[in-house]
């Protein structure tokens, strides 16, 4: 990472930061012993590019962004893993130039000579942004199957005969979670099947993937280890346990939530993986657009009402409002959560557990928050009647609510609350903005080509009311005309699917005066 003052002098003269914005990001990095990088977007001043290309510009070096580059496996091995995480360096490519190499430091000349002198060649230094290089580090390793075969073989070897001996159950499961991790999956999946081998899956930019597959001798012995790293019940196969397990890795400690249910064939598990990656979002790179930034800042600067993230499963509302929750966590106000799972832990946020054994429900310790004197209170879901109720009366009383519903739009909010026994006068008088969310796949640059299709032709697939919407093109005048469309060809990096990572699609719903007299008249429209 490039040195604190360097990077703030170059943000200095560059003059795309304001000095009160840089005193602001200045104070959050000594606050949270961060780099000024990370306080400026977690403020979302700059996106983590534009300073990278801020700095670069200063230091004298190209900027590369490595998402848009194809890396061969023979160029990343060039240099060892153990030396590229450490120093943080990515070889990308090599030619007559010599070995270009992608460093989050490039002012590192001792680094630069030791490569130089190992490869014989130049080295061409570029600046590159930390999350693209960890991007690329996760490429190390080859794939799971293979290293699990390795491990089960070796171990099959080394006890020949010795029945006494048990299985390497602690590295199957660390190789499991490290490589799901390294191919930024959101979930993995370990499927118990009848008189065979179970499987295993990791769910990456929303699609499920075969990665692997554990003899069934082996399943409950991994079941049993998951179990106890979450502290659940071992000797409990009937009943669904839910957990939470905090998983060190080279890169960072990751937070993993742990679902086993009983299914005919076995146990099987789901565990959600909650990385720093996610939780550094911001909404500017969640996909948001300037407008809608601009409804959801005026919805959570009021002192009060409510803010409510909406969609089905896995489309990110727990991010969404982790981003608002970032931008509000300030020493003068009192930010009280609470969550089933609390998914992240925020520093300067006291985060409550449900613990239904214990009766502390989401209704239960809205009431205890009550008494705690909040300024914004978070919930993570808004899931019955009562619920409901509390939460309303807590917008009303002074107090600013963010939570999430389960709906299919924005829209489908307000009936669901109604549905839920909230009258539609007090939704009218509490609710702010109703953000409505979905997660695509992008496709991955590396890998990116283009092709022209007939308009006619994509009004086959979509419809002529679409292709008007997005192309702005009417149906007669678009006969014989083309547009130019872009797919991913697939390459290794991304596993041959032609995507790499998700970007949020929202709707942002205010309530505006209309919208509330519609409602306290209830009216349909």
């Amino acid at each position: 990472m490039v040195d604190f003052s360097i990077t703030k002098k170059a943000l200095q003269d560059s003059g795309a930061l304001p000095d009160a914005d840089l005193a602001r990001a200045e104070a959050l990095a000594e606050q949270e012993k961060i780099a000024l990088t990370e306080a400026i977007v977690r403020l979302e001043i700059l996106t983590e590019e534009e300073v990278a290309r801020i700095v670069a510009d200063a230091l004298g070096f190209p900027f590369i962004a490595l998402a848009k580059v194809n890396i061969t496996p023979e160029i990343l091995a060039s240099i060892p893993e153990i030396v590229a995480r450490k120093n943080q360096i990515v070889a990308f490519k090599k030619d007559a130039e010599g070995m270009h190499l992608a460093m989050t430091d490039p002012t590192d000349l001792e680094m630069r000579n030791f490569i130089e002198r190992k490869e014989g060649t130049p080295v061409k230094a570029y600046l590159a942004t930390q999350r693209d290089v960890e991007n690329v580090l996760g490429q190390y390793g080859g794939e799971l199957a293979e290293t699990l075969k390795k491990t089960i073989t070796a171990f099959a070897e080394k006890t020949a005969g010795k029945k006494e001996e048990e299985p390497p159950i602690v590295s199957i499961v660390k190789d499991i979670i490290s490589f799901a991790y390294k191919n930024r999956a959101s979930d993995i999946h370990i499927e118990p099947r009848e008189k065979s081998d179970s499987v295993v899956r990791f769910r990456i930019d929303g699609v499920l993937h075969d990665a692997s597959v554990l003899p069934e001798a082996l399943h409950s012995q991994v079941v049993s280890r998951i179990k106890v790293l979450a502290r659940l019940r071992t000797d409990e196969h009937q009943t669904p346990q839910d957990g939470k397990i905090s998983f060190p890795l080279a890169e960072e400690n990751v937070d993993i939530r742990v679902s086993i249910v009983p299914v005919t064939e076995g146990e099987k598990i789901v565990m959600r993986i909650l990385s720093e990656r996610s939780r550094s979002f911001s909404l500017i790179n969640l996909g948001f657009a300037e407008d809608d930034i601009k409804k959801i800042q005026d919805a959570y600067s009021k002192p009060y009402g409510m803010v409510l993230a909406t969609g089905p499963t896995g489309c990110g509302k727990t991010t969404t409002l982790y981003a608002i929750l970032k931008l509000l966590n300030k020493r003068d106000i009192n930010i009280m959560t609470i969550e089933d799972p609390v998914e992240y832990d925020v520093e300067g946020v006291n985060q409550i557990q449900v613990n239904t054994k214990a009766d502390l429900t989401f209704a239960t310790g809205l009431r205890s928050i009550l008494r705690q004197d909040p300024n914004v209170i978070l919930v993570g879901e808004i899931r019955d009647k009562e619920t409901a109720g509390i939460a309303i009366n807590l917008s009303m009383t002074g107090h600013l609510v963010l939570s999430s519903l389960h709906t299919n739009d924005a829209a489908t909010s307000i009936p669901r609350l109604i549905d839920l026994g909230i009258e539609s006068f007090l939704i009218a008088s509490t609710v702010n903005t109703i953000i409505g969310q979905r997660l695509v796949r992008k496709i991955h640059p590396a890998c990116q080509a283009s092709e022209e299709i007939e308009f006619a032709e994509m009004a086959g697939r979509v419809g002529w009311a679409a292709v008007e919407k997005v192309f702005a093109v009417k149906q007669a005048e678009a006969e014989g005309k083309k547009a130019r469309l872009y797919r991913g060809r697939g390459c290794e990096i991304c596993h041959g699917t032609g995507y790499e990572g998700r970007v949020g699609i929202f709707e942002v719903l205010v309530m505006t005066d209309a919208l509330r007299k519609a409602l306290q008249a209830d009216q349909d429209s």
